[in-house]
């Protein structure tokens, strides 16, 4: 497979794609090793968990250098390794306390009954990974289903896949890690592999390929877990601090060039105050420059993925061809065969526009007014996702009421995106945005596993003819 470099458009990099035959035997391989590994005390499954982290760091160059070659951008991708060693880390620590099942106990309904339960890891994971966040959302589930005792069978996207080779060669040196997970590699077809082979999906990306995944997953009678899209909303409200509202819409909508799926992709401001934030909305984005020439210098990277670009595209000719005024941006840039986009701040929007009701994935803020609360909120909700979304005030009391009535799994109040940040609050995913168990707070390592109860009974045991009297 040919791999696009985002920022010069050209097919500078290649992949052996895995076939079916390879992922099948693969899954056998570490089906073989996975029980070995679950037997392993935790502590010592962090030992070597934490070696992967260690040996990260000592290659540190190398995967940053992979990652801000595929997505085009050095700072974000700094944070993005420093983000993944966090999870790594993070877990390792938090995870002994939960591992720990639940003493034995009476019955409530049956008091001779003592109840034993015991965690049982599913046998092999298969997680697939999206293109946007290569590194940190492979290990945000690859981690904690390690350390329940699952196998992990790993495919990242076949679009910025360049992180892998050098996470192949650590993995080589910690022999007790690589029995147990292994990265395939590829695209659609690798990907149907993993789902064939495994006993329990990750899945991060759009909502039709995870509807697939979902379908595939029910017909073979195995969990999903799915993160998909959103089309995230902010709230704010006539009282909200200004000059933190724009800091926090900006870097919401646009860090990252707007490629990620907890990204601000809707305004909706009190018209009291609407004309005034759209003004600084407009100065604030107006300073932000594109790092066409220079990977180092620039706040805005490259569109990662350039079929996503038609998409942008779009759907902001369909909102000026409605009305919309488009004041900055608006247009994707060809810099030396690469394709960036300005931010790009929209207003005099509806929701007959697919920029207001599809998901965009790049740096666009629309806005539009409301002058009643409530008709904000059915506004809010009013989509087929349910990811995250913000509420500005500086009423905190008003804002929650406001956050309790959004139809979405993660609710920032006085920020935006914070889901990208705290990775200790268990949320759900609504509607169309997700299914399942939360990769989020102490569910992100439970859902890998079943829960078994053993019933011992102590008493006397029932006749069937005790039954037929109470019958």
């Amino acid at each position: 497979m040919q791999i696009r470099n985002p920022r010069t458009g050209k097919y500078d990099y290649e992949i052996q794609e895995d076939s079916l035959s390879d992922v099948s035997q693969t899954a056998i391989r570490l089906r073989e090793n996975q029980q070995t590994w679950a037997e392993r005390p935790i502590e010592e499954k962090i030992k070597y968990i934490l070696q992967l982290a260690d040996a990260m760091d000592a290659n540190k160059e190398k995967i940053i250098s992979a990652l801000s070659t595929d997505t085009g951008r050095k700072r974000i991708s700094e944070i993005e390794y420093s983000g993944a060693i966090g999870v790594i880390r993070g877990r390792c620590y938090s995870s002994p306390a939960l591992y720990i099942p639940a003493p034995a106990r009476n019955s409530v309904t049956c008091s001779t009954v003592q109840i034993h339960q015991q965690l049982v890891p599913y046998n092999l994971v298969g997680i697939i990974s999206p293109w946007n966040f290569p590194l940190l959302l492979a290990m945000i589930d690859t981690i904690p289903a390690l350390l329940a005792g699952c196998a992990v069978l790993l495919k990242p996207s076949e679009v910025t896949p360049r992180f892998i080779q050098p996470m192949e060669e650590i993995l080589k040196d910690i022999p007790e890690l690589h029995e147990v997970l292994h990265i395939v590699k590829g695209g659609v077809e690798s990907g149907k592999a993993v789902v064939e082979n495994v006993d329990a999906i990750c899945f991060t990306g759009s909502v039709p390929t995870g509807k697939i995944i979902a379908k595939r997953c029910a017909e073979r009678f195995i969990p999903a877990f799915l993160e998909l899209g959103g089309k995230d909303p902010a709230i704010v409200m006539a009282d909200a601090d200004l000059d933190l509202t724009v800091e926090a819409i900006i870097r919401s909508a646009v860090g990252a060039s707007g490629q990620a799926c907890q990204s601000l992709e809707r305004i909706y401001v009190h018209e009291s105050i609407s004309e005034e934030l759209t003004e600084r909305l407009i100065a604030k984005v107006n300073e932000l420059k594109l790092n066409t020439d220079d990977i180092s210098h620039g706040t805005l990277g490259p569109l990662i993925f350039h079929k996503q670009s038609e998409i942008i595209k779009k759907q902001i000719e369909d909102a000026i061809a409605k009305g919309a005024i488009v004041h900055t941006g608006g247009v994707i840039e060809n810099h030396n065969g690469g394709l960036w986009m300005h931010a790009t701040v929209i207003s005099n929007v509806t929701h007959d526009m697919d920029i207001m009701t599809e998901e965009t994935f790049g740096p666009v803020i629309p806005i539009m007014s409301y002058s009643n609360l409530d008709k904000a909120i059915e506004w809010c909700n009013n989509t087929v996702y349910g990811l995250s979304a913000s509420v500005f005030s500086q009423d905190n009391d008003q804002a929650i009421k406001v956050a309790y009535q959004i139809e979405a799994g993660g609710i920032s109040i006085n920020d935006a995106s914070l889901t990208n940040k705290v990775f200790d609050a268990t949320k759900n995913s609504f509607k169309d945005s997700g299914m399942n168990g939360s990769r989020m707070g102490s569910d992100g390592f439970l859902r890998f596993f079943r829960k078994k109860a053993i019933l011992i009974q102590g008493g006397t045991v029932s006749s069937i003819l005790e039954q037929s009297e109470t019958e």
